[in-house]
């Protein structure tokens, strides 16, 4: 079997420039409490052994044990402590109290995409996923990266950091994976590319955003009509079908006008524009900034 073309999922993953970092595996004993809310990324904790509690929102506060994986897509505030009472602010990420009681510990990472395309993919997840160690017998893959991260932490080898936040980058994808057969999400651009009528457009999409796609074009990729094609579409993704291709372009133009030596008339060529006018007047009516102005800013960081 030839790996040649990438499924949608591996390949807007790529794009996106998905990043994993597993930042503390700490034992608390006694009183402590843990906010790792506010970074602009996806905070996840890893209840390595022992117990804890979920203080979330509104929510009353849920009992975390050994095995619970608990994930916020949209950076959620959120308190993990060793009390189903709420703790005092100024009690929130200070050194703990070890009173002597049992221990828990805990593996703290975040997962990040460096490109803001991935806003869409997010769109639809719970403000929190928290994955018990019952629901996650289901999922012997979740469970055996699991293992293998607490394995990597408590032997710390040589080469332990890389393979630690590899295998998180592995947990986020089977998190993502778990939320579509478990029912959890079936709307939005993470089921419209688990979707195999509607997957096929994306991927198209997403490969080729230079071709003069049109409805048509999408709809016979994944064999369908173009009047239910465009229905589907709508309503699973949330958004037309021709307004997500001029979006996936303008993003797909951002990443070449940051980081490729490319002239603004070769990107608009391989965003499906045939003159810079048209592209630049398109890119600012998306965007709100002109593609000359993101070069030049990203030229000046370099």
């Amino acid at each position: 079997m030839y790996l040649d073309t990438p499924d949608s999922l591996s390949l807007i993953l790529e794009k996106l420039e998905l990043h994993a970092e597993v930042y503390v595996s700490g034992t608390f004993c006694g009183v402590w409490a843990v906010d790792t809310s506010g970074s602009r990324r996806m905070p996840f904790h890893l209840i390595g052994q022992g117990q804890a509690w979920l203080h979330f929102e509104d929510a009353e506060p849920q009992r975390l044990s050994t095995g619970d994986l608990i994930l916020f897509p949209h950076d959620s505030p959120h308190i993990v402590t060793n009390s189903d009472q709420a703790p005092p602010e100024e009690t929130i990420n200070v050194e703990m109290v070890d009173d002597g009681s049992p221990v828990t510990n805990m593996v703290c990472g975040f997962f990040e995409f460096k490109d803001k395309a991935a806003l869409p993919l997010l769109d639809t997840l719970p403000a929190a996923i928290v994955l018990s160690l019952q629901e996650l017998s289901t999922e012997p893959a979740i469970t055996q990266i699991i293992q293998l991260m607490v394995a990597e932490l408590q032997q710390e080898q040589q080469g332990y950091y890389v393979i630690i936040n590899q295998l998180a980058y592995l947990l986020f994808i089977h998190i993502l994976r778990q939320q579509i057969t478990s029912g959890s999400v079936d709307s939005g651009l993470i089921a419209g590319l688990f979707d195999k009528q509607i997957g096929p457009a994306l991927n198209s999409i997403h490969r080729h955003p230079e071709k003069k796609w049109t409805l048509e074009s999408l709809a016979k990729e994944c064999a369908m009509g173009r009047s239910s094609f465009s229905q589907k579409f709508n309503q699973l993704v949330g958004m037309p079908a021709m307004q997500y291709l001029s979006y996936w372009r303008m993003q797909e133009a951002t990443r070449m006008l940051k980081k490729d030596e490319k002239s603004i008339m070769q990107i608009a060529e391989l965003c499906g524009y045939d003159s810079e006018a048209s592209f630049s007047k398109a890119y600012k009516k998306i965007t709100g900034t002109s593609p000359g102005s993101v070069k030049r800013s990203a030229q000046k960081h370099q």
